[in-house]
């Protein structure tokens, strides 16, 4: 099963302005452990980031589900909160505060705070949004399998996705771990995306 892991990547980085200049910037990993996850940074920034670079940390990050939308590259992290175990028939019984945080794609504060209230629109449970913050995440990796047979299984799945995003504007949604989200092939229409 995986997991979601915050992967910080340290390396020296050409700015617009042609200086360089040592960085360390924060990337989000689907892994299994914190060894898989340091493998799969090194190949995934292998090709994209010029000169060496190094792993500076790894820790798992808690992440309910993540709403990536194409037309916006900020992350912001969401907090929701509810009260959960209050309605069972023990009397006495109280309520506990269960917290989850979300990640979204956005251009301001205002809509990633639209988009998670879309996102989260089929929930039957009464919750509040005390948090929205920009994310220092500069990118995330979610698992996918490169093996031959997955590939030719999903083809005609990826060619839809393909079609569906091109056509009507889609957001993906990356799941938790062991949720009934599949992590990489889950679209939902985005309302956001088309012009009016």
């Amino acid at each position: 099963m995986n997991s979601w892991f915050n992967v910080k990547v340290k390396y020296t980085k050409q700015l617009e302005d042609g200086t360089f200049k040592r960085v360390s910037e924060p990337y989000l990993v689907a892994a299994m452990t914190f060894t898989d996850a340091e493998a799969r940074i090194y190949g995934e920034l292998g090709a994209l980031i010029r000169g060496e670079f190094i792993v500076t940390g790894i820790a798992r990050a808690d992440f309910h589900d993540i709403f990536h939308y194409d037309d916006a590259d900020v992350w912001y992290k969401c907090k929701i909160t509810y009260e959960s175990g209050a309605d069972g028939g023990e009397e006495g019984a109280k309520a506990k505060r269960v917290s989850q945080n979300f990640l979204i794609t956005a251009h301001s504060v205002k809509e990633a705070y639209e988009r998670l209230k879309e996102s989260l629109g089929g929930l039957m449970i009464d919750y509040m949004i005390p948090a929205i913050t920009v994310s220092p995440i500069i990118d995330i990796f979610p698992y996918s399998d490169d093996s031959e047979d997955v590939i030719a299984n999903d083809f005609e799945k990826q060619v839809k996705k393909e079609v569906a995003e091109h056509i009507l504007g889609t957001k993906t949604v990356f799941s938790a771990p062991g949720s009934d989200e599949d992590e990489e092939d889950s679209i939902i229409d985005d309302q956001f995306g088309e012009e009016e």
